[in-house]
């Protein structure tokens, strides 16, 4: 009894003393992190799920202590990251487009991808008899951000055989839901298919949406992340880590939905876990299959871009995009 009693006291020394080193370890290793900060597009939701998971799983195992920050508006991410103040955002590759080839160019670049395929739509009731978008023919439209809202839809009714003439533009701000629900407009371009869709049928609406991509409008990255030039060319490995992290989240994200929704909502006790979930389910699948980001991609929304003109000059790919995980 004697000799198991000490050999008992012995493991549980050993294990304190291992418990102690690994302790010691971990603070080692938190002090050699890399503090940096992400902004996000916009308040904290669903198309951020992966970024909670890499903030409480694979940041730190990359060597990063990384701060999610929404600063409020939604044009001052990408602002910021190319003045210096902020290494990274999150942002668009519209946007991302627009800034290289502004007057005063914008020196960001996308360095990875978070959702790889348009979120935007076209939205209407389906008591508005609106089948195809040559039903918008007579219509009222609203319509949230110009040029780019405005450059959208006339390229989508077009290919529908409409004219400018053939319906009234309406600019209703960020108000989206109410002038569609109140029958002032008969449909809006902005409204988001994994949020507003679901919100409206939680108030017992039926809506419809034509996803851009499938009417005419190039294929493009929706949520992207971005640094400036000058923060990648000093710290690629930052940059690289950074990547690493959220592509390992992302694949986590796909893996275990169920963990990873747990995890936002841990992190933001006081969303609507209703509507949450209903986005995540319209979310999940949207979510980048690949760090791989196509030059045929950003070369047709800029293309697409120029003819329209959204922009006012031509711009390489390798100016609005690096692809930093290619080797793995």
């Amino acid at each position: 009894m004697k000799k198991l009693y000490y050999i008992t006291i012995l493991i549980c020394s050993m294990s304190i003393f291992v418990g102690y080193i690994d302790c010691k370890a971990d603070s080692h290793l938190e002090s050699e992190l890399q503090k940096v900060t992400l902004l996000l597009d916009w308040i904290e939701n669903i198309d951020h799920v992966p970024l909670y998971v890499a903030k409480q799983q694979t940041f730190r195992k990359h060597g990063l202590d990384v701060e999610l920050l929404w600063g409020g508006d939604p044009d001052a991410p990408l602002k910021l990251v190319a003045a210096g103040k902020y290494p990274f955002a999150v942002s668009y590759q519209h946007s991302v487009t627009i800034a290289r080839t502004s007057k005063e160019e914008l020196p960001v670049k996308s360095i990875g991808l978070l959702v790889e395929h348009p979120l935007n739509t076209i939205t209407f009731l389906k008591k508005s008899g609106i089948k195809t978008p040559a039903d918008f023919k007579g219509k009222k439209i609203g319509y949230t951000v110009a040029p780019l809202d405005v450059l959208l839809f006339n390229t989508i009714a077009a290919n529908a055989g409409l004219s400018e003439d053939d319906y009234d533009l309406i600019n209703v701000g960020t108000n989206i839901i109410a002038p569609l629900v109140q029958n002032q407009i008969h449909a809006v371009i902005g409204p988001f298919r994994n949020y507003e869709i679901n919100i409206l049928k939680l108030k017992g609406i039926d809506a419809d949406f034509f996803p851009l991509e499938k009417h005419g409008i190039p294929d493009y990255y929706e949520l992207v992340i971005i640094t400036n030039d000058t923060y990648l060319e000093n710290h690629p490995d930052n940059a690289k880590k950074l990547m690493l992290a959220i592509q390992e989240a992302i694949a986590y994200t796909k893996k275990s939905p169920d963990m990873a929704l747990q995890m936002f909502f841990k992190a933001n006790p006081d969303k609507n876990k209703e509507l949450e979930e209903l986005a995540f389910r319209d979310t999940v699948n949207l979510f980048a299959s690949t760090q791989m980001q196509s030059k045929e991609k950003w070369d047709a929304f800029t293309k697409f871009a120029l003819k329209n003109k959204l922009i006012s000059k031509d711009v390489k790919a390798e100016d609005l995009f690096v692809n930093l995980l290619d080797e793995e």
